[in-house]
């Protein structure tokens, strides 16, 4: 619970699952993640190269820890909050349970066609395929070392 957000309020997504966008931006989402989710998400500029996904009730979580960076006195917190807010787009889930995801914004961030969604506890991450598997590639080898680096001092 590194970010202070109170988790218990927030969707529990987790997973991996590899789409092929339609000609029109679409994504099919998967079941699981579907029947957690009402008709209206969030998406945004993410981390590392992905696109970030939210559910009504995580992106307002999202918000509140937006409203309280020092944007006043903070050019890291001004940047911060102009980029991350001027990529957002609320969507509407279809009947099918497809998404259009913007064109600029797979433009912007360069996602191709083929895509990863992976389950983030509160958010999902839209990942271009070839970016997953480089990053896979470039930060598995030291999960171990990571993981048990970050647990011993939360335990802590």
């Amino acid at each position: 619970m590194c970010s202070g957000r109170k988790w218990e309020n927030v969707g529990m997504y987790y997973g991996s699952f590899s789409y092929h966008l339609d000609e029109k931006g679409r994504l099919l989402l998967n079941k699981k993640f579907r029947s957690q989710l009402s008709d209206k998400v969030y998406i945004l500029k993410g981390y590392d190269g992905a696109l970030s996904l939210y559910d009504e009730t995580s992106f307002n979580a999202y918000m509140a820890q937006m409203q309280e960076l020092p944007i006043l006195n903070n050019r890291d917190a001004r940047d911060v909050y102009r980029i991350a807010l001027s990529s957002v787009y609320d969507l509407t889930i279809d009947k099918i349970g497809r998404i259009v995801i913007p064109t600029n914004l797979l433009n912007r961030y360069n996602i191709s066609r083929d895509v990863i969604v992976i389950g983030l506890i509160d958010h999902f991450e839209i990942w271009d395929k070839d970016k997953w598997e480089a990053y896979l590639s470039d930060n598995e080898e030291d999960y171990e070392i990571k993981s048990e680096k970050l647990l011993m001092k939360n335990e802590q």
